[in-house]
């Protein structure tokens, strides 16, 4: 017998990057990742497919820590296709695992059996099993799965706060990569006090104010160039920032400003996406595979 399943998560955007603190938040972005997953008892070990290609350890680790939680030995495929630009700081890592996870869950029915908060921890674990974060990235996993604006403790893997939020986003992604474990810790942790006040604001509310600093200081510490933020801001942008550990910058806009921002970052080389923040999160989809 098949067990089927399949699932939708989010990408997501910076607003303070937890490397410095350990302290994060992000807002999901309306971009997403499906996964397929197809187990059977007769199948050993999980086999990864990720459309475009791609190192699948994440999505296989994710299928097999899931099932490990259920205390089955089920084997199989695990098969993920994405319109999140890989390795760009929109978080398709994040949206990978936690589809992933809730497509296990559907095949082997499941589905409500784990909050949305403990579908974000089985992925985090498989990120940091797979390598592919320096902290777990539990802030973005979790704006990923839940959708709108998160606030967190990525130490203690807690939620301080969400809300849905309402906003339009422009993200600008340049054509390069820039993997997460690649990014320089030390550097970072020397602007910490700094990001703090980033923190601060985000854990009061004032989430467009600490998503600016943030940009302004990892773009500094990080080596990236400030000039796509100041861009933004200056194109009537609400705020603006580097988004994860780079290559994306990310700006949240109203009005005449989205195509300001558009206009402006679409002049230098790369991909520029008009999205907005989901406020819905990840999702179980329903029918045949």
């Amino acid at each position: 017998m098949v067990f089927c399943g399949r699932a939708v998560a989010c990408g997501a955007g910076t607003i303070v990057n937890a490397i410095s603190t350990l302290r994060g938040a992000a807002f999901a972005l309306d971009i997403h990742t499906v996964a397929e997953v197809m187990l059977s008892e007769d199948e050993k070990g999980v086999c990864g497919v990720i459309e475009g290609g791609g190192d699948a350890r994440l999505i296989e680790f994710a299928v097999e820590d899931t099932l490990s939680r259920f205390g089955l030995s089920l084997g199989g495929v695990v098969k993920t296709s994405s319109e999140i630009p890989q390795a760009s700081g929109l978080k398709s890592s994040s949206a990978a695992a936690n589809a992933t996870v809730l497509a296990t869950l559907a095949a082997i029915g499941e589905s409500e059996s784990l909050s949305r908060e403990d579908v974000v921890r089985i992925g985090v674990g498989s990120a940091i099993r797979a390598g592919v974060t320096i902290t777990g990235a539990f802030d973005d996993a979790a704006a990923s799965c839940l959708g709108g604006v998160v606030v967190t403790d990525n130490e203690k893997c807690e939620i301080l706060r969400h809300e849905e939020v309402e906003a339009e986003v422009v993200a600008y992604v340049p054509p390069v990569k820039a993997f997460s474990r690649d990014a320089n810790l030390s550097r970072a942790r020397l602007i910490a006090p700094l990001v703090e006040d980033a923190n601060r604001s985000a854990e009061a509310g004032d989430y467009w104010h600490a998503m600016t600093l943030n940009g302004l200081l990892y773009c500094a510490a990080l080596d990236f160039s400030p000039e796509p933020i100041l861009d933004a801001l200056e194109a009537g942008a609400v705020s603006a920032t580097l988004s994860g550990t780079g290559p994306s910058y990310v700006a949240i806009t109203e009005g005449d400003a989205t195509d300001a921002v558009a206009k402006v970052w679409g002049r230098m080389d790369g991909r520029v996406i008009r999205t907005e923040i989901n406020n819905s999160g990840a999702y179980v989809m329903e029918g045949e595979l």
